[in-house]
């Protein structure tokens, strides 16, 4: 990308303020008509003001305009990608959607389903260097954690500080998750986005499924992690250092992996289903899906150096407005004789 390009675009309806310069000198210019005829006759008029200058006036006016639009052109401030130091990567778009609900905190996997869940993302990262990722964290509810982005470090972070916390909802609601992975990637190229969404599968939803085949037809792959064991396991309470137990039914609850559902969305988006047991043949297994998806040069203005060129339109309007500072309204007196306007 070599063009030039104005970071603030959305300033430039300052410049309308122009148009109402224009018409407060249009209202000056006939305001001192109105006050000449009343001082007195024409002759008289022309001698008290045979040094004043129209021209100069609209002159210093001009200059004035001039300096303001300067002014808003720098407040857009002109840039360009800086060469060889801007930094562009070869890869895709990957949302990756974690449940962080209660369940995700059994046991039935070392050391629990959640830390689990996360070293998986961290190590899918490292495996796709050159791809933009960005982190949605759902239970009850589902909020983007972080947006797509290059910078993999910040990412790792947000993933390694997950937690139940994060979400204050109850509850399991995998179509939010599904929603908001759609949301992150905005309008982007449709061809080079996919969700890996990582879950036990105990959804409190029955929309998935349905958006599911919406989010096929708009060209999103969905790969789903399943975390836990058929079988389930109890879901430890913090605050009885127990486990957690049904209110209404005072039985303890029993977190089990549902597959099914987690399937059927990898096959309606023609991603894939892992049931996550190894991480390093997870990782293998995703990794060759996503390869299937073309790749494209995606830019991320916020690790490029760019070229800024705000300081031309400064130093411009400086010169404008002290030159119309400078400028006298009158004329000069000419040698030996008056100059009246004509």
């Amino acid at each position: 990308m070599n063009n030039f390009q104005f970071q603030y675009s959305f300033f430039i309806w300052l410049l309308l303020a122009v148009i109402i310069f224009l018409l407060l000198f249009i209202g000056i210019k006939k305001w001192k008509r109105r006050v000449v005829k009343k001082i007195g006759t024409p002759s008289l008029v022309k001698a008290m003001l045979h040094r004043y200058s129209p021209r100069r006036f609209t002159l210093k006016f001009v200059l004035i305009c001039i300096a303001f639009i300067m002014g808003v052109l720098a407040v857009m401030n002109l840039r360009k990608p800086g060469g060889s130091d801007g930094i562009t990567r070869e890869g895709i778009d990957v949302v990756f959607a974690l449940d962080v609900s209660r369940s995700m905190l059994a046991e039935d996997i070392e050391p629990n389903r959640l830390e689990r869940a996360k070293q998986l993302i961290s190590k899918l990262m490292d495996a796709l260097p050159e791809s933009r990722v960005g982190l949605i964290l759902f239970a009850g509810k589902a909020y983007v954690q972080m947006p797509l982005s290059s910078d993999h470090g910040a990412a790792q972070m947000f993933v390694s500080e997950a937690s139940p916390d994060a979400v204050p909802m109850k509850g399991t609601v995998i179509s939010d998750a599904l929603q908001e992975s759609l949301n992150a990637f905005g309008e982007r190229d449709t061809k080079y986005r996919a969700v890996v969404l990582i879950s036990d599968g105990e959804d409190h939803d029955e929309e998935s499924l349905d958006l599911s085949k919406e989010l096929a037809q708009r060209g999103l792959m969905v790969n789903t992690v399943g975390i836990g064991s058929p079988a389930g396991s109890f879901i430890p309470d913090d605050s009885t250092k127990g486990h957690k137990i049904d209110e209404e039914t005072g039985v303890e609850i029993i977190s089990k992996l549902n597959e099914q559902e987690l399937k059927q969305i990898a096959n309606n988006t023609k991603g894939i289903y892992v049931h996550l047991e190894n991480s390093d043949d997870a990782v293998k297994q995703i990794t060759a899906n996503l390869s299937q998806i073309d790749k494209k040069v995606t830019g991320d203005t916020s690790l490029m150096s760019f070229s800024y060129y705000f300081w031309i339109f400064v130093g411009i309007m400086l010169v404008l407005l002290i030159w119309e500072q400078l400028l006298p309204e009158g004329r000069r007196k000419k040698s030996g004789k008056l100059s009246v306007d004509r």
